[in-house]
């Protein structure tokens, strides 16, 4: 299972808790690291996530999830492909960088790629059947894997 997070998920475990749907999101993405820290699931990662790091403020929080980002095996270099793709993706109003994310999770041919960003979310559930990989949030997938399981 290869698993592609923008940086909201990684953000996520280190925000307020005090939040009912914070702190589960949080949970959710700390089992997910945790699995892959055991090896069962992969976590792929891009220089976009790299990028979108290095512009966290907060020295104490970019070190942590610097830490986390580290149980990611691989990581996805953009290229010309990529680059087109998001182009595309742009023009149908994803963000740039939320574009850049996406091609990068397509041309890994990533499993799932999550996000707690509702507003991409949204974005990438009216435009399903143009997007080459499955976007979900983090809890909504990882209830269905589990159910799965079963």
């Amino acid at each position: 299972m290869k698993i592609y997070m923008d940086v909201c998920c990684y953000n996520r475990p280190f925000d307020n808790q005090e939040n009912d749907r914070i702190h589960i999101e949080a949970e959710a993405i700390l089992s997910i690291f945790n699995k892959a820290y055991k090896g069962e699931w992969k976590i792929v990662s891009s220089e976009i996530v790299e990028f979108e790091i290095s512009r966290i403020i907060d020295s104490e929080r970019k070190e942590r999830i610097l830490i986390l980002s580290e149980i990611a095996k691989e990581k996805i270099i953009v290229n010309n492909h990529i680059e087109e793709r998001a182009y595309t993706l742009e023009k149908m109003g994803f963000k740039p960088v939320d574009a850049l994310h996406i091609a990068s999770a397509e041309e890994k041919q990533a499993d799932i790629f999550l996000t707690t960003d509702d507003k991409l979310l949204s974005r990438a559930q009216k435009y399903k059947n143009k997007i080459n990989i499955r976007i979900e949030n983090p809890v909504k997938w990882l209830m269905e894997v589990i159910e799965n399981e079963r």
